[in-house]
């Protein structure tokens, strides 16, 4: 099938996208038709002057729509458009990789819907044609029938039946040399607005490209005015080392053997300087090593007396615990001893007032 329409079928503009189906069942959710991005591109069908978006997922085609004047590509997103396919009975979705890639296909799907807008109205012009036509046709058969009764009369119902099929052939010869002349007409039409298309995209590769030279050259006269200065200095030193040139080549070598040992006697003394720093950091290092190590036994010493004084504690913890055990049992004790000195004193007043009574009888 798609053999076929490619050989009819011209493409247009191509570019590359996720593809995602609405989910029939939600309406609301989208399902993925393709796991990577695939080819979506435009196609003028140049036998029924239809323009078609067509995208191939490995054997099986899983865009086909035919676009319409009354269809809309709508941007939800800043790279993710969509549009409504009411004969295919879905909505397709598009993600791009890039926000120039959506605004590209969103200018190409308004182009090619007022294309098939003019092609829609130059089909309409073409029907009307063909009424005229008919209209025309209609009464010189007429005329040819009334020019001939007898043939009508002697061979009756037959011969009008073939003559009606033959007024009906020589009318649809008569629409087909239209349509065909119509269709030369749009066809010419279509290939000059596809041609203005790629027209269109060829002046705006070269607007950026000659933009893109601009910059370049802009950039190329930067490093030119560098690389002149560059030489500028340079030929300025040559000229210095050519005037100095003219002092004898000892002298010279002299000074610069007398800076260089100059700056090794520096360096040398930096050095000394440094390994004395370093020695002197060397034997506070050995004292500040013996202080460690007498800090380090007071520590353990410390540590000694501390657990000491911790077995001490703790011992008078116990005793303290064992004393206060015994304060509770003598006051337990106590308590009890009181109770009971209470009964006997209580005990002895009765008695007393017992030897009252009977001493008073």
């Amino acid at each position: 099938m798609f053999p076929l329409h490619r050989e009819r079928e011209q493409p247009i503009f191509s570019t590359r996208a996720h593809v995602f189906q609405i989910d029939p069942a939600t309406k609301r959710n989208w399902i993925p038709a393709s796991k990577h991005a695939v080819t979506v591109s435009f196609f003028y069908d140049t036998n029924r002057h239809a323009y078609r978006i067509i995208s191939v997922g490995g054997t099986k085609a899983i865009i086909n729509s035919t676009i319409s004047h009354n269809m809309t590509f709508t941007k939800t997103s800043q790279k993710f458009g969509q549009w409504a396919d009411s004969r295919a009975n879905t909505v397709y979705g598009l993600g791009f990789a890039t926000e120039q890639q959506l605004h590209q296909f969103a200018e190409r799907f308004k182009e090619v819907r007022e294309a098939a807008r003019l092609a829609r109205e130059k089909s309409q012009d073409k029907m009307e044609l063909n009424t005229t036509a008919l209209s025309i046709a209609a009464p010189q058969d007429l005329c040819d029938e009334l020019q001939s009764p007898p043939a009508m009369c002697v061979n009756g119902p037959e011969d009008k039946l073939f003559r009606s099929q033959s007024a009906d052939i020589t009318l649809s010869s008569e629409k087909e040399r239209i349509k065909k002349m119509l269709s030369e007409g749009s066809i010419c039409e279509m290939n000059l607005e596809s041609e203005l298309f790629t027209l269109q995209d060829s002046n705006a590769k070269l607007v950026a490209a000659l933009h893109e030279a601009n910059a370049n050259v802009e950039q190329w006269k930067k490093q030119l005015a560098a690389y002149q200065e560059e030489t500028e200095r340079l030929r300025d030193q040559v000229a210095d080392l050519e005037v100095h040139g003219s002092q004898g080549p000892s002298d010279m070598l002299k000074d610069e053997l007398t800076q260089s040992l100059e700056e090794l006697e520096n360096l040398l003394k930096a050095k000394d300087e440094e390994i004395r720093i370093l020695q002197s950091k060397k034997s506070n290092f050995h004292e500040l090593e013996q202080e460690r190590e007498e800090a380090i036994h007071r520590l353990q010493e410390l540590e000694m007396r501390n657990v000491d004084l911790e077995r001490r504690v703790q011992n008078a913890e116990q005793n303290l615990a064992s004393a206060l055990e015994d304060r509770e049992r003598a006051e337990n004790e106590v308590q009890r001893v009181v109770q009971i000195l209470d009964v006997k004193i209580f005990d002895l007043n009765d008695l007393r007032q017992s030897l009252v009574k009977l001493i008073s009888k």
